[in-house]
């Protein structure tokens, strides 16, 4: 078994990978904000890395662009530049697609190579890789969904997009801290037991509200009820069930998703600090404590986001911000939940 110290570039390469991954994420809410998405209407994976180069070639992507259905029943009025300023975002968000794809296989090939991973730790290396590769064929599924009749890229598609990267992330960086730091153990396993319950849920709870943030870009519900915390002067919106089947509501319809979000967030904003404050009555490791410090302070940050992005129609700048707060708030949890199963252990 390799020690910590001989496994710390390993977990190093892994946090730059979480960093590129992290502005992947971003990177796609631009892309979705700004109607980007459905702008290449073609997936070259292997070739396509370079942009059109010459005036001919700007014409040839254009003319595909124009007998697509976005083009068709949205951006008639396009013309050649107003065409340019959505491609460069989907094209860069594929781009960076790529490079996370080398910046990933190179290194892994070198550590193995090397024989600088144990046999525990190649496995889930390359299942990391598999996973990345999956999450491209995903992004391309999605935007199929756009490219038919109605230029709308389905929300299901979309939410599963923007999880699997998510899941792809924290199992990484989950990787990366086992790997970086040293096990301390708590003075008082009993202490770690009584919060690890608390601390998984909420992990699962916050993954479950990012997928629900994800219903709510598919379907733009954020654009609907822009008052808080009523809902246009309802605690609960007329409605919310007025889709056959029921469970259609929770994934169709605008005013439950959003209703939904809003519930999961307030749970979140209850739960977290009293794990905050009851965390404070058992003894935890420094580390420990400043990761459950750094929970709140990435929760009370969300929720500012959230709510000044509703409240403004979501100005593309914080809702990006908020997409962004939403990973951190996630981080902070896994964070959280990692140093206490490795505390109990």
């Amino acid at each position: 078994m390799k020690s910590t110290t001989n496994q710390r570039p390993i977990a190093i390469w892994l946090f730059i990978c979480c960093l590129a991954i992290f502005a992947m994420v971003l990177l796609g809410g631009v892309t979705r904000l700004t109607g980007s998405g459905l702008s290449m209407v073609k997936w070259e994976p292997i070739t396509g890395v370079l942009p059109p180069m010459s005036t001919v070639e700007w014409d040839s992507v254009f003319q595909l662009y124009q007998q697509s259905p976005e083009y068709i029943k949205k951006n008639s009025h396009f013309n050649l530049e107003e065409f340019k300023s959505i491609f460069w975002f989907e094209y860069s968000h594929r781009i960076l697609g790529r490079l996370i794809g080398v910046l990933f296989l190179i290194p892994m090939l070198f550590f193995i190579a090397t024989r600088r991973v144990d046999r525990t730790l190649t496995p889930k290396l390359v299942a990391m890789f598999v996973l990345g590769g999956l999450q491209g064929l995903l992004g391309w599924y999605m935007v199929k969904s756009g490219l038919v009749s109605n230029p709308h890229v389905s929300q299901y598609r979309l939410t599963a997009h923007f999880g699997l990267a998510v899941l792809v992330y924290g199992y990484i960086f989950w990787v990366a801290l086992g790997l970086f730091f040293k096990t301390e153990p708590s003075s008082s396993p009993g202490d770690i037991k009584q919060v690890l319950g608390y601390s998984q849920i909420i992990s699962l709870l916050v993954f479950i509200t990012l997928l629900s943030g994800g219903f709510v870009a598919g379907l733009k519900a954020g654009f609907a009820y822009n008052t808080f915390p009523l809902m246009n002067g309802q605690i609960i919106p007329d409605g919310i069930f007025r889709l056959t089947p029921l469970w259609a509501n929770f994934f169709e319809n605008i005013a439950t998703v959003q209703f939904d979000h809003r519930v999961l967030a307030t749970l979140l904003f209850f739960i977290i600090p009293i794990f905050w404050w009851r965390s404070k009555q058992f003894e935890l490791t420094p580390r420990l404590r400043l990761g459950v410090h750094l929970l709140l302070g990435a929760l009370l940050l969300q929720v500012a986001l959230g709510i000044s992005t509703l409240l403004l129609h979501v100005p593309i700048p914080l809702a990006s911000a908020h997409q962004g707060g939403a990973l951190l708030l996630f981080t902070a949890s896994l964070f959280v939940l990692q140093q206490l199963t490795v505390s109990r252990a």
